[in-house]
């Protein structure tokens, strides 16, 4: 049976490479552009079955069914499961099919928020917030692995910081759409939603994702593309080129920095949404009109990237990745530090943090250690960095949980929260994460 399940996952053997040199580049054409927006809008999918509960937290906590530190609870299993998935089949992902693999992860992340729209019980929850971990941490790294396959290193930033933003879309429509579901027809429609939307979609990406090219009897992207700037191809067997990526220490410090970051990315995600509720008195509708900024300007922060690190910098990433860094955390101090009744300043301060978290999560989210090893392993790169920033994240929700928690008072019968030691706890993981990300300064793109 696992031997089964193992060869329908595997990718498939390489083809005789095709004599006809039109053919050839009329059918990489074509696969490139279809796979690379069916990553982009699938991704993007992705997230809509990811966060959810981040929407529906007020809701929850409002009609008794969960406390801060349950929700915290759940956040966090859900994000550890998703740090190991992450990491397992990030390694799997670079001898999987794609097509196949990530296809069936949104299908399956789908099922499970159906159902966890069904539950009512917290250990419920649970089980299948963890479970949709797994599920989830199959979106990333595959994609990671298909745009090395189908892209070479010249194109590789700029098509990786558009990917990259695929997640502000789903942030968007979650943010968004969901939380208007959620206004009109209770918490549960937040997840049901979602989930039948994926299912849809997942039936498409089944369709438009493909193998890599060589299952199809075209030639290496860098042979191609006549792209050599970072080396030719390397030959070695994939395992021994996975090895390489645990030997280097740049993979990680850029880990450490990423996970960092991930404190201050996740802690917006899952709470900024009750902050907005809570300390400033908005309504869901009204909240969710704030957090549309970031991602909007997520997408348009991690599409530069690459492109301009591409294009003007010589695909050197650092100069860049400290000025998203500033952007960041100036964005999260304004959020967090003025007073209420400043809708629009609430959204500029979204916009800034939204703008830097995109391009920190293409440069200290996998790009930078992408460039700096080899290809064949892109899929063991991202799982490893996805490891450190999502165990990282999952610490975050439960410390957060604990905190907002534990800083609750009654007035008039109210449950008034005091999220001021939780900011701070937010803003010092996003100003180390720029000071860890500068000891990796010099490093270079190379095969």
């Amino acid at each position: 049976m696992f031997s089964a399940v193992a060869t329908y996952f595997k990718t498939g053997p390489a083809r005789p490479l095709l004599d006809d040199a039109g053919a050839i580049r009329r059918l990489y054409r074509s696969k490139r552009n279809r796979i690379f927006f069916s990553l982009l809008f699938g991704y993007g999918f992705f997230y809509t079955c990811r966060l959810g509960l981040a929407v529906t937290k007020k809701p929850l906590l409002d009609a008794g069914i969960m406390t801060a530190s349950q929700l915290g609870i759940v956040g966090s299993v859900m994000l550890y499961v998703y740090a190991i998935g992450k990491f397992v089949n990030g390694m799997i992902s670079d001898h999987a099919n794609i097509r196949r693999f990530m296809s069936w992860a949104l299908l399956l992340s789908a099922l499970v928020n159906l159902v966890f729209g069904f539950t009512s019980f917290f250990i419920g929850f649970v089980i299948l917030w963890g479970l949709n971990g797994w599920f989830q941490s199959i979106g990333s790294a595959p994609s990671v692995v298909s745009i090395c396959q189908w892209f070479s290193n010249r194109e590789r930033g700029t098509r990786y910081g558009i990917w990259a933003g695929a997640h502000n879309l789903g942030e968007g429509m979650t943010f968004v759409l969901v939380a208007g579901l959620v206004s009109h027809f209770g918490w549960r429609a937040g997840f049901a939603g979602p989930g039948l939307a994926c299912i849809v979609v997942a039936l498409v990406l089944f369709q438009t994702l493909g193998d890599r090219p060589q299952t199809y009897g075209l030639p290496h992207v860098a042979d191609f593309k006549q792209d050599y700037s970072a080396g030719p191809p390397l030959t070695a067997p994939t395992r021994e080129l996975q090895k390489q990526v645990f030997r280097n220490p740049w993979v990680w410090i850029l880990a450490g920095s990423c996970a960092l970051m991930y404190v201050a990315r996740y802690a917006v995600n899952n709470w900024a949404i009750l902050f907005l509720q809570e300390a400033k008195g908005y309504s869901l509708t009204e909240a969710g009109f704030v957090m549309g900024a970031y991602p909007v300007t997520g997408f348009v922060g991690a599409a530069a990237s690459g492109w301009i690190s591409d294009r003007f910098l010589g695909s050197r990433r650092n100069v860049l990745t400290l000025c998203y860094g500033v952007l960041q955390t100036g964005g999260m101090g304004l959020l967090f530090l003025t007073g209420s009744g400043h809708v629009w300043l609430d959204a500029l301060a979204m916009g800034l943090f939204g703008f830097g978290v995109g391009g920190l999560i293409v440069f200290l989210g996998g790009l930078i250690a992408v460039d700096i090893m080899p290809k064949a392993a892109a899929g063991t790169v991202k799982g490893l960095i996805g490891l450190f920033a999502y165990v990282a994240a999952g610490t975050q929700d439960w410390i957060s949980g604990f905190l907002i928690g534990s800083h609750k008072s009654m007035v008039a019968g109210r449950a008034v929260y005091n999220f001021t030691p939780v900011i701070w706890f937010w803003l010092g993981a996003s100003v180390l994460s720029a000071v860890l990300a500068a000891f990796a300064w010099n490093v270079r793109p190379r095969e």
